[in-house]
């Protein structure tokens, strides 16, 4: 396997020096497994592999840039935590010290546009292919809109007080200046604040919605997108749990969108090894590879998705299990090597995710771990609310879940 690809911008590095030779293990992948475990047998691997994780892989601001840790709060979210070289606060919360106002080498925020309601927005620069910087468009507003934050949460800047709100106006006023089109990012930070039906002008004097969002995503094809088109599906797939949360009907382009993510749920079943792990071609041809970040990467990245686009019922199902049993393999096979950033922590995410739906939500970390502070109600824009909760439950439940419909319909249109 390839020793670079393991080590390219690699996280949470063990405190020993890895040779090279130490990273050629064997790929499982020709090799069949029996029926994938499941029940409290399933609940504790997965709770082993990621507190391992969570305690072993450690995130330091000065080895690794912005690139790399936010990708491990997309999976702990408001309990990621990394090293500060600080005697005093050798270990802080990541989301707490950038929103404090705190630096890290590629959270490359500036103040924006001073908009009609009297708030200024919050823009992120982009910084693609440095793996420091933003690297997708609206991906770091997307990662902290995932930790549950409410659009009042306060946001320092070189001594400037803004809200999360502020980020998401800004976004939406410069939907036009995206230059490549990828709006998987922005969808899921619209939707997480914002109905489906929402509206605005943006910058170029044209009316914008989320509507208008996912045509642009649904003509892209999945093979020539960033992972294999799964952060795409992941937009599109977290849009459509949002409509569910809503009781919106899913006719017109919605019914499009169920149908691509279906079909895609169908490739990624057809195409799956018989080791558990997917093709590491995604969803465009039968793949494996003896590299084990490739697998780490396509696996990962589709698990990822499926846990926000199937039912409750459907992760029960043995080639789902069998994929998260892989995960963990993998992962507790890896332990002592450096892995990329961006294979780890969506897979992170995925195990995350596949067990806050099946077995619940647990804690990482000491609980007294703090959490970034959060300034009055009283502050916040009328037209933004709360983030909902359950979302992709809501799609199985036909319903919307406690407090995901208060204010929904009092979202008005954003002022630009």
């Amino acid at each position: 396997m390839s020793a670079i690809a393991l080590l390219q911008a690699g996280c949470g590095a063990p405190s020993e020096p890895v040779g090279t030779n130490s990273l050629a293990i064997a790929s499982p992948a020709a090799q069949p497994r029996p029926e994938p475990i499941e029940g409290d047998e399933l609940k504790a691997r997965l709770d082993k592999t990621l507190e391992e994780v969570f305690e072993r892989r450690t995130l330091n601001l000065e080895r690794n840039a912005a690139w790399q840790i936010l990708h491990g709060v997309l999976a702990y979210r408001m309990e990621c935590l990394m090293e500060t070289g600080d005697s005093e606060s050798p270990m802080k919360p990541v989301v707490a010290h950038l929103l404090g106002g705190g630096e890290m080498r590629g959270w490359d925020v500036h103040p924006g546009v001073s908009f009609d309601n009297g708030r200024r927005g919050l823009r992120v620069a982009m910084d693609v292919g440095s793996k420091a910087g933003q690297g997708h468009p609206d991906q770091w507003f997307a990662i902290l809109a995932q930790c549950g934050l409410p659009p009042t949460q306060k946001v320092m800047l070189k001594g400037q007080e803004y809200m999360l709100a502020d980020m998401l106006q800004q976004i939406q006023f410069e939907v036009p200046r995206n230059e490549t089109a990828e709006y998987s990012w922005t969808l899921i930070g619209v939707t997480t604040y914002y109905p489906t039906t929402v509206s605005w002008q943006a910058i170029d004097g044209e009316t914008w919605s989320v509507e208008r969002l996912v045509e642009i995503e649904l003509e892209h094809e999945l093979d020539s997108s960033a992972c294999g088109g799964t952060h795409r599906l992941i937009g599109l797939a977290m849009a459509r749990n949002r409509r569910a949360v809503d009781q919106d009907p899913l006719d017109g382009i919605w019914a499009t969108v169920e149908q691509r993510l279906a079909d895609a749920v169908e490739r990624a079943k057809s195409l799956q090894n018989p080791d558990g792990s997917f093709s590491t071609h995604y969803f465009a041809r039968p793949s494996t590879s003896p590299d084990l970040a490739q697998n780490l990467g396509a696996t990962g990245h589709i698990l990822e998705y499926l846990t926000i686009a199937l039912k409750r019922e459907q992760l029960d199902e043995a080639w789902v299990r069998h994929s998260v049993e892989y995960i963990c393999d993998l992962l507790e096979r890896t332990r002592d090597l450096p892995l990329e950033c961006g294979a780890l922590y969506h897979a992170v995410h995925g195990l995350v995710l596949y067990r806050e739906r099946v077995y619940g939500p647990r804690r990482f970390g000491k609980p007294e771990t703090p959490a970034a502070t959060t300034p009055d109600a009283k502050d916040a824009p009328s037209d933004v609310k709360d983030a909902p909760a359950d979302a992709a439950d809501a799609v199985d439940r036909g319903k919307t879940p406690p407090d995901a419909a208060d204010g929904a319909d009092a979202i008005s249109e954003p002022q630009a």
